[in-house]
This record gives structure tokens, sequence and C-alpha cells, in this order.
């Protein structure tokens, strides 16, 4: 269900139903930040849309602003392409 981001230090959900659900919600319940929990799968879409273009910096770094300028200049591009379909 889980795997280690090596770069960043985190770990990311790659396969919502790769564990049971007991040991989904023991990996909720001993997350130590409190960053785990149940999305209804409605709303999964759209909470992966809007990660897309999240900037995740590596644990322990400052994050680059020009990343982040980039990343919201990809964002709205995406949005008015979206907007002219």
């Amino acid at each position: 269900t889980f795997y280690m981001e090596a770069d960043y230090g985190r770990s990311r959900v790659f396969r919502q139903d790769g564990d049971p659900e007991d040991v989904i919600q023991e990996a909720i319940d001993t997350c130590p930040v409190d960053c785990i929990h149940w999305v209804d799968y409605t709303k999964l879409k759209n909470l992966e849309d809007e990660r897309q273009y999240q900037v995740i910096p590596r644990a322990g770094l400052p994050i680059d602003r020009s990343i982040v300028a980039a990343k919201i200049k990809e964002r709205k591009l995406a949005r008015k392409r979206r907007k002219k379909r």
C-alpha cells in the first residue's frame, strides 16, 4: 500500500487496496505525524489532481522557490487547457 520516497524521507500511497483494512488502519493509528487518513473513493481523483503539482521538499532541506514557481505555472496552464475542452 505504501512505499518510502527515499529522496524525501516520506511515505506515499501507491496502491489503495494493497493491504487488508486492518493493516492500513494500524498504519493510520501509528503514524507519528498523523498524516494518513481514509479518503472517500469518489473524492480520490480530485485529491490526486490537486497533488499533481505539489512541491515536496527533501526532509531537512529548504524549499527551492524556483521549483514552486514552476509548479504554479504548470498548474495554471493545466487549468487553462481544461477550460478550453
